[in-house]
């Protein structure tokens, strides 16, 4: 397995990408805006669950086979961009304003799974993991694929603070938005802009 060396110069450098702004952050930026911190956090754990799986999807060769095929990771790109824009579109043309349960908080509004579909069909997760975790797997070590699982778990991980720290931030600021419908008509072009930007960036970014 990993020595203590190898691990910390892995740690180092997935913090560091963790807390530079990527299409993940920037979703869940857009979903704590829009939603509140409920949202944002579930969309937080939404895109841990998708990036485990192109964890060990990429640890078993999945991943692999896909960019392998400018085809299906065409498919695969432009579907989750279609998907970004899509939410984007359905938050600007809501209407409604939010409704509140027995217990005071949101209706549950799919975030959560919203947030793995977002990461299972971003490919630049698994073309990430392909190019950058091989870089720190010690073949002669053996167990290849496990270190690969421990290193992309760390990263997911460090990816998933980073997220949640931004809808500690930005959900507030959006709860109270909502309290005002002239804001909430702002916070949603702004929120539905935001995804579909996202989207459209996916799309044409090579």
């Amino acid at each position: 397995m990993l020595d203590a060396h190898q691990y910390g110069a892995f740690l180092l450098a997935a913090l560091v990408l963790a807390v530079l702004p990527g299409p993940g952050l920037l979703y869940v930026l857009a979903r704590s805006l829009g939603g509140g911190r409920r949202d944002g956090v579930q969309s937080s754990f939404g895109t841990l669950v998708g990036g485990m799986f192109h964890v060990f999807a990429s640890a078993a060769g999945l991943s692999t086979l896909i960019l392998a095929s400018s085809l299906a990771f065409s498919l695969v790109k432009y579907a989750g961009a279609a998907y970004l824009i899509y939410l984007g579109v359905r938050t600007l043309l809501s209407k409604e304003r939010l409704s509140l349960d027995v217990n005071g908080g949101p209706r549950p509004n799919h975030a959560f799974r919203q947030g793995v579909i977002t990461e299972l069909l971003n490919p630049k997760t698994a073309l990430f993991f392909l190019a950058f975790v091989p870089q720190f797997v010690n073949p002669e070590a053996g167990g290849v694929f496990w270190q690969f699982v421990l290193l992309g778990t760390t990263s997911v991980v460090l990816n998933t603070l980073a997220d949640l720290l931004v809808a500690a931030f930005a959900g507030p600021l959006g709860s109270r938005l909502r309290l005002n419908a002239r804001f909430q008509r702002g916070q949603r072009v702004a929120s539905g802009g935001a995804m579909i930007a996202l989207g459209t960036y996916a799309a044409v970014d090579r």
